[in-house]
């Protein structure tokens, strides 16, 4: 290792770092200087150090500062002469000159630039030590000192240059909040402070800034956000809630909780204050000319609400509703009411009406009356309007059942139109749902047919339409009272009558209640069972049946002859029953193979019965409802019994077998005969066409025999004539080809001679070309030669020239005159010499030496 140097060159604006190791006392040498160390001393920095320059407008921070002499300004030394530092504080140096680190002292970082703090911007600061500030004077303003404690924050506002400390700190920076037309600055104290109008805040209050333009918060100041104004206007205003007691832009003193209104009257614009809030944006009401509205709760002249009366307010008008204002039922029409329709009224309270017809009438609560059109109608505060009626047109046909409120009778109103009386209103009469569902159905005797879904109205009079050949019977409570309706006619039911509903037997067999109708059809008509029965030799069997039915009715205008048609509920059931007994009666004294043989004249006997002369009745009369039976039809007999059914049917396939055996038989021969004749003709055919055959032959033969011979000559002479045609074709093939090979050799020889010609042109005209060039380019070098040489001679000038010329002769006339020669010429004896030139050069340059 290599000893340290003992001499040390320091540049200006270095400094080195020296320890003298007998005081161990560090101090600082400064260049420019030449530093002898001696032994006992040794340089702490391996390389003189540059000294710290700090630009203008920059600062540097350094740690453990030295202790400079407050008038003097220079480092302080302690007893052993070592310099005193202020261990773990900082200071702060801005632009100086270069000045080095004293032992102990550190420099933080590079130097920075100083901030600048623009124009509605403000540096937050807080003090981390005691200490006292002083504030230059600024304009009227004297210069202050201000007392600055640890934890306290304050502003530095711009535009201006902050010079740091080490008793404050940066926190942020704060920057201005531009606060526009129509827009006011929400702010909140963090703790008790004045703001910047001077008015002193407590911690946590809330206010607004409503000023235009860049507002910088104060250090205790916090935005808590930017309120836009609402825009007023004819139809928008503003509903605002106070949440505590407080004097609004206006001026007047609101208390808490209390709610009203801002109309375009109070402002254009307005910004809800801390303590308002707004509930919402209200709407203007608008009435037209056919409008009206009725208020609730209206808003009275000293500015409360007078809770449950109501206010009529009648159009053209516009209005704002006030808080704790309501529409009720919204905006409402003029009633307008034609010749053919009335309003309802009823009275709510004690009022006097006025009348144009009986002039003043005191209503009562309760009263009702009705206000008929033509007309156009408000309705006072004072009543209600039930509802609206129209007179309601009926046809013919057509009716509905009123109610009179007062007294409770039910009248139908049939054929004409009718307005209801204040007293009355519609009564709804209630069927039973079977009728009802009955009504909804065509009355036909197809128990499948659809019903109609549309609803029946119940105040409408009852209608149903009696089929042709149908009888409805309808029974009067009040009255009681039945009638009975032939059709084809239109019924309707009066408010106290009821259809009689009919409970028929139906299906096969017949089973009870399984047909509901309202009609009762008179026939003639069929009904279908099935009964079972026993013979005397106890076959049981299964009987079809099928009854011609019809009601024997003398007169239809006789109503007690009329209601014996139903004086049975189910006479289908009841007419069954009766004949399957007769029936089953005459079975059983019958054996089977009699009942079988002569079925129908058993029963029919049986039913309809016969005459003192023995033939039989034609008819079978039930006096009780003139049900009169006209004919029985079998339509099936079956025996019930399994056994009796296998042997029946089998003795019906045996007879039905052996009938199709003699069937088969007999169609067996008949088939033989025929196929016999038809083979014998077949035979008789066949030989007739094999001799027609044989003379067909005979022709083909002779044919292909003369087609042979045609055949042979054909094909010798057409032999011999295409042997000819193909020699001679061959010989014009062979002349025509020497002919092709001549013309081709005179084309290829055509066709060098001119190739060789267009080249020998091509090269003449490719050396004349050369040759051309050539001629071109000597031309142009020799006259690029001449304005050369001509540039070379403008350039030297005629005088330069001459001068170059006579130089050399002159010269030697100087040498030769040093020798002693007046003239001499040097020459090979090969080239011709002209003495008389020569001569004549020498007099005249004796003479020119003479004259000289």
């Amino acid at each position: 290792m290599s000893a340290p140097p003992s001499v040390i060159r320091i540049k200006p604006n270095h400094y080195i770092h020296v320890l003298d190791n007998n005081t161990n006392v560090t101090r600082v040498e400064v260049g420019p200087k030449t530093f002898s160390r001696l032994d006992h001393e040794r340089v702490i920095t391996a390389n003189p150090e540059p000294m710290i320059m700090v630009p203008p407008r920059q600062f540097c921070v350094v740690d453990n500062p030295v202790v400079r002499n407050a008038q003097t300004g220079k480092p302080e030394l302690d007893a052993h002469g070592q310099v005193k530092l202020r261990h773990g504080d900082q200071e702060i140096r801005f632009t100086q000159e270069p000045f080095p680190l004293y032992p102990g002292e550190v420099l933080q970082g590079k130097p920075a630039p100083l901030v600048v703090v623009q124009a509605n911007h403000a540096l937050r600061l807080r003090g981390i030590r005691d200490f006292e500030e002083v504030v230059p004077a600024v304009g009227k303003q004297k210069e202050q000192k201000i007392r600055r404690l640890a934890g306290d924050e304050w502003l530095f506002e711009g535009p201006a240059t902050y010079l740091p400390r080490v008793e404050a700190q940066v926190v942020e920076l704060v920057k201005a909040t531009i606060v526009k037309e129509n827009q006011a600055l929400k702010l909140r104290a963090r703790q008790g402070c004045v703001d910047r109008k001077g008015v002193p805040r407590a911690a946590g209050e809330e206010w607004l800034v409503r000023d235009s333009g860049a507002y910088l918060p104060g250090v205790n100041e916090e935005i808590v956000g930017n309120i836009n104004a609402y825009v007023l206007t004819e139809k928008v205003a503003l509903h605002l809630h106070a949440t505590k007691t407080f004097t609004d832009a206006f001026g007047k003193k609101r208390k808490a909780g209390e709610e009203w209104l801002v109309t375009i009257r109070d402002a254009e614009t307005h910004i809800p204050d801390v303590y308002e809030q707004v509930v919402g944006v209200v709407q203007a009401t608008t009435l037209t000319s056919r409008q009206f509205a009725v208020i609730l709760d209206p808003v009275g002249a000293e500015g409360k609400n007078k809770l449950g009366h109501r206010e009529l307010r009648k159009g053209e008008a516009t209005f704002f509703l006030k808080p704790g204002e309501k529409l009720e039922k919204g905006i409402q029409s003029v009633y307008v009411l034609g010749s053919e329709e009335a309003l309802l009224l009823k009275a709510k309270v004690a009022y006097e009406d006025v009348d144009k017809e009986k002039g003043k009438i005191k209503r009562r609560p309760g009263d009702k009356w009705m206000v008929y059109g033509p007309c156009d109608y408000i309705p006072p505060i004072e009543l209600e309007v039930v509802e609206k009626r129209t007179a309601i047109p009926l046809d013919t046909n057509e009716g509905i059942y009123v109610r009179n409120i007062s007294t409770g009778a039910v009248n139908a109103i049939i054929g004409r139109s009718y307005m209801l009386a204040p007293n009355e209103e519609l009564w709804p009469k209630e069927l039973p749902k079977v009728v009802d569902d009955l009504l909804r159905k065509s009355a036909s005797r197809d128990q499948n047919e659809g019903k109609n879904d549309t609803e029946r109205d119940p105040t409408r009079v009852v209608s149903y339409r009696v089929p042709h050949n149908a009888a409805v019977q309808i029974y009067d409570y009040k009255r009681k009272k039945a009638r009975v309706v032939f059709g084809p006619e239109l019924v309707m039911l009066m408010p106290e009558e009821q259809f009689t509903v009919l409970d028929l037997s139906g299906g096969v067999p017949k089973r009870p209640n399984y047909i509901k109708s309202l009609a009762l059809f008179l026939g003639p008509d069929f009904m279908t069972d099935l009964i079972t029965v026993e013979t005397a030799d106890h076959a049981r069997l299964s009987l079809k049946l099928s009854y011609n039915w019809h009601f024997d009715l003398p007169s239809t205008n006789d109503q007690h002859i009329a209601s014996k048609i139903f004086s049975t509920p189910d006479f289908t059931g009841d007419l069954c029953k009766a004949i399957g007994s007769l029936v089953r009666g005459a079975v059983a004294a019958s054996s089977f193979d009699d009942f079988h043989k002569h079925s129908s004249t058993i029963i029919h006997n049986a039913v309809f019965g016969v005459d003192s002369e023995g033939n039989e009745n034609k008819m079978l009369l039930f006096p009780s409802n003139q049900l009169v039976v006209t004919n029985i039809d079998v339509q099936s007999v079956e025996p019930v019994d399994q056994r009796t059914l296998d042997s029946l049917q089998k003795s019906v396939q045996l007879a039905i077998e052996i009938t199709t055996k003699s069937q088969e038989a007999a169609a067996r021969q008949e088939a033989e005969s025929l196929e016999q004749a038809a083979r014998g003709r077949l035979e008789r055919q066949r030989i007739s066409d094999e001799a027609e055959a044989e003379r067909s032959r005979k022709k083909l033969l002779e044919l292909q025999a003369a087609s042979a011979a045609v055949e042979s000559t054909g094909q010798a002479n057409a032999e011999a004539h295409a042997r000819a045609e193909a020699a001679l074709i061959e010989a014009q093939a062979e002349v025509n080809g020497a002919k092709q090979h001549a013309e081709a050799v005179a084309i290829q020889a055509a066709s060098e001679i001119e190739q060789l010609k267009l080249r020998q042109e091509a090269e003449i005209a490719h050396t004349a070309a050369l040759a051309d060039l050539e001629i071109s380019k000597s031309r142009e070098l020799a006259e690029i030669e001449a304005a050369k040489f001509k540039a070379i001679v403008d350039s030297i000038g005629p005088d330069t020239i001459t001068a170059m010329a006579r130089a050399g002769p002159e010269m030697q006339a100087k040498l030769l005159s040093g020798l002693g020669l007046k003239s001499f010429m040097i020459t090979d004896g090969k080239s011709p010499i002209n003495l008389f030139n020569t001569a004549n050069g020498l007099v005249a340059q004796n003479f020119e030496g003479a004259d000289a």
